[in-house]
């Protein structure tokens, strides 16, 4: 039987329910949200007249909720065309809309008994062989479908979504003992490649995988914290990135996740264990007073953190968890913090603490570590099948950059089990007999696969073929060659990628030699090019700091060459013989974005916050980006209809000026910045495989470089329009004189120069244009302390 899901309904429309309605809806699936009809009116219906059986009123719940969607941040919609495909009701008149769906999902109240009165309902209108699911964080799945049909049990199974959905990656699958196990496999299938989520299948236990070892590990730190007299800003300041895990690190992602929903989760551990584990799910006394007193964290102003404005600007206090009052943030400096900063990647800064006995820092850490690595060896089999699952919810759930097991093989597996057992700790069996077969490590990497252990042998995982991982690539195959700024790389079927790996994948000359390189490579012995990497962001753009260096050392024919080089670069990509698809993902700003705009064609992952940020550091896209972005909005116009040049012109200017950048690649494509031959990817980990793809098609379908194109202008009118635009800024205090300076740059690029409207250009001569205008706008000294400041504070300046 193939199965797809056309349609879904999700009962429920609290922050769960609607999140997981706009993240189905942004991928395309239209979404029934139901929810309880209210038991009372708002003096408002009242005002109105209405009453308890009007349908706006029985259907109010979900239709606030609905539109909550538009005022929530981070937003849980990729645009708002998300909200068209999210149709409202309630679960007293529309449930026999149920038997139009392929899957409902229910997110109600976490009460078992509320639950199975839901599901009785469900089982009565939902369509034979329809998925259902719950997406409950830690109530029974078991539990849930006593007394159903027979049908609805087989088709029955837990989802568990991480908040938001939108954007973080773990779906927790758990199937029940009537589970139909091609089922269970449709939905990870389907969870991985539609939703694009990390899938992980979990036991039907207290919290499922990533929440039981997640909230152990966050107790044993506060545990900690009141042992060894640390503070909360001194637990969080070592707690974060220094050991691979969140910014939030530990309080401050309490406050994020909410005081309540954490002993909620805490709560339902501790009531369904015994002894040592019952003991540490048992809820610290003060954290039970925060609670009382609505210390609750983000949602109240006011948690392990609070935030105080001051003369300067705000200032951020923390709890003393004895006195339960606010004080100055503290931050934990010792020696071993400064060695694990030094320290290269998450494991040997790990390392770095671990090793450091005596040290306040390296103590905690240790002290935190060794109970949560322990108790992770001990749930594998109860919780999940085997470490690889674990590892991945809590990497997917958490944001770690190491699961628990990858964590002990980075800091030495056998020397650290040696440590614990000289404290006195028990470490679990199938562990100690994993070192005396002579191992030492859970995982093991050779020719590119991945082996971990599991019952007395290395098993090899199996991974997605769409998966294309970078890194172990290069282990296998090499580089065909690199540099500084970039490897090229080939990722088989005839296809390269050009990888970008600078700091921040800032691009400068290294990474324009290698851009030239790749696609001459690939025009004499591949079928076509990636542009693409995994590392944090696509690209922040050119190198702000050699830029600016350069200016202030007035070594303009040096500058006038390098922008000239990056314009001539993306002339390369646009007019390769080959395809060229570039993949960009989060951050792609300035010269990310020129880079990727030249080419055949786009794979954005759906997170792709795209932008040409220049105007913000008192400059214009230097590299053929207000040349390639007009295009791009000229090429999206409907074919064989008048338009509007002057618009055309007007809407760059103005997402140029405003240093416009996108928060989702639907909201990309709706500015202009994808067009109607790009694409985007909902899972980021399948971005890389989707690009060649891409390549593939174009090559495979008889891929010829685009003709040079001829840019119809609008000349002198235009120019004035816009610049008279910029000037009643101006006049309304809304912009400075130097912005109008660079507004002026921008506009006399855009028109073609004075010329008449209409007029057809060369794009090189809009090229020179753009390169004219960057370089007198970075001579200026008000430019040069914008761009000095961004580099020291990391905001845009006025001036």
């Amino acid at each position: 039987m193939k199965r797809t899901i056309k349609r879904a309904a999700v009962l429920g429309s609290g922050v769960m329910g609607s999140g997981i309605a706009a993240h189905l809806a942004n991928i395309g699936i239209p979404t029934l949200m139901l929810d309880i009809v209210p038991r009372a009116l708002t003096k408002e219906e009242e005002q109105k007249g209405l009453t308890l059986e009007n349908k706006s009123v029985r259907n109010r719940i979900a239709a606030e909720s609905k539109q909550a969607l538009l005022k929530q941040k981070p937003s849980p919609i990729t645009s708002k065309s998300s909200l068209d495909l999210i149709e409202i009701g309630n679960m007293d008149d529309d449930m026999e809309k149920l038997s139009d769906v392929d899957w409902v999902i229910e997110v109600v109240v976490e009460r078992l008994d509320i639950k199975k009165q839901v599901f009785e309902k469900v089982d009565q209108y939902r369509r034979k062989g329809s998925i259902v699911s719950s997406n409950t964080s830690g109530i029974s799945v078991e539990g849930m479908v006593e007394g159903r049909s027979e049908d609805f049990q087989k088709h029955f199974l837990g989802t568990h979504f991480f908040n938001p959905p939108r954007y973080l990656k773990l779906l927790e699958v758990i199937p029940t003992q009537y589970t139909d196990p091609e089922v269970l496999h449709f939905m990870k299938q389907f969870g991985e490649d539609v939703l694009g989520k990390g899938v992980v299948e979990a036991k039907d236990t207290p919290n499922f995988i990533a929440n039981r070892i997640g909230t152990y590990g966050l107790l044993v730190t506060v545990r900690e914290m009141l042992k060894g007299s640390y503070s909360v800003g001194e637990i969080d300041s070592i707690t974060g990135p220094l050991i691979g895990r969140p910014k939030s690190a530990t309080f401050r992602t309490l406050d994020v996740v909410g005081l309540d929903t954490f002993v909620h989760v805490a709560r339902n551990v501790y009531e369904q264990v015994e002894g040592a584990e019952k003991d540490v799910f048992d809820i610290p006394e003060f954290m039970l007073k925060m609670q009382e007193n609505g210390w609750l964290g983000a949602k109240r102003g006011q948690g392990f953190f609070l935030k105080k404005k001051a003369k300067d600007g705000s200032v951020i206090y923390e709890l003393n968890p004895e006195t339960l009052e606010y004080e100055e943030r503290k931050k934990l400096k010792t020696p071993a913090v400064e060695l694990a900063k030094q320290a290269k990647g998450s494991r040997n800064k790990l390392k770095a603490l671990v090793s450091a006995k005596g040290d306040r820092a390296g103590d905690l850490i240790w002290n935190i570590l060794k109970p949560s690595l322990i108790y992770s060896a001990e749930l594998v089999g109860e919780i999940a099948d085997d470490i690889v699952a674990i590892d991945q919810a809590m990497k997917w759930g958490f944001g770690w950059e190491l699961g628990p097991f990858e964590v002990w093989d980075a800091i030495g597996l056998r020397s650290s089990v040696e440590r614990m057992k000289e404290e006195g700790e028990t470490v679990p069996n199938w562990v100690l007999e994993l070192l005396e077969a002579g191992n030492d490590s859970f995982y093991k990497y050779d020719n590119g696969n991945v082996y971990y252990f599991e019952k007395g042998e290395y098993k090899q995982q199996q991974i997605n073929p769409k998966e294309i991982n970078i890194k172990r690539l290069k282990d296998v195959n090499g580089v065909i060659k690199k540099n500084s700024g970039a490897s090229l790389i080939d990722i088989g079927d005839g296809v390269a990628l050009l990888e970008f790996h600078s700091k921040s994948n800032a691009i400068g000359f290294d990474t324009i030699q290698m851009v030239n390189y790749a696609i001459e490579e690939v025009n004499k012995n591949y079928k076509g090019l990636v542009i693409g990497n995994q590392g944090k962001n696509f690209s922040v753009g050119a190198n702000l700091a050699l830029m600016l260096m350069e200016a202030q050392d007035d070594n303009f024919f040096e500058l006038d060459m390098v922008v000239k080089m990056f314009q001539d670069m993306g002339t390369t990509i646009k007019y390769s013989n080959k395809p060229v698809v570039a993949a960009p993902f989060n951050m792609t700003l300035g010269g990310g974005a020129e880079i990727s705009l030249p080419a055949a064609a786009l794979q954005a992952s759906a997170e792709t916050y795209i932008g040409l940020v220049e105007f913000g550091v008192g400059l214009i896209p230097g590299g053929g980006g207000t040349k390639e972005l007009y295009l791009k909005q000229l090429r999206n116009l409907p074919k064989g209809i008048d338009f509007d040049l002057t618009k055309v012109a007007n809407d760059v200017f103005e997402k140029v000026a405003m240093a416009k950048v996108s928060t989702s690649a639907d909201e990309a494509r709706e500015i202009g910045f994808l067009d109607r031959n790009d694409r985007i990817s909902v899972n980021p980990d399948h971005l890389i495989y989707d690009a060649k793809q891409r390549v593939l098609e174009l090559a495979n379908g008889g891929y010829q470089a685009p003709k040079r194109e001829k840019i119809p202008v609008v000349g002198d009118a235009g120019y004035a329009a816009m610049v008279l635009g910029a000037k009643t800024l101006q006049f309304g205090g809304y912009a400075s004189e130097h912005d109008v300076k660079i507004a002026e740059r921008l506009a006399y690029v855009l028109s073609g120069g004075r010329i008449k409207e209409g007029t057809l250009i060369d794009e090189q001569v809009m090229l020179d244009l753009e390169r004219e205008a960057f370089l007198s706008l970075i001579a200026e000294p008000k430019t040069q302390a914008r761009m000095q400041h961004m580099l020291l504070k990391g905001k845009p300046l006025r001036n």
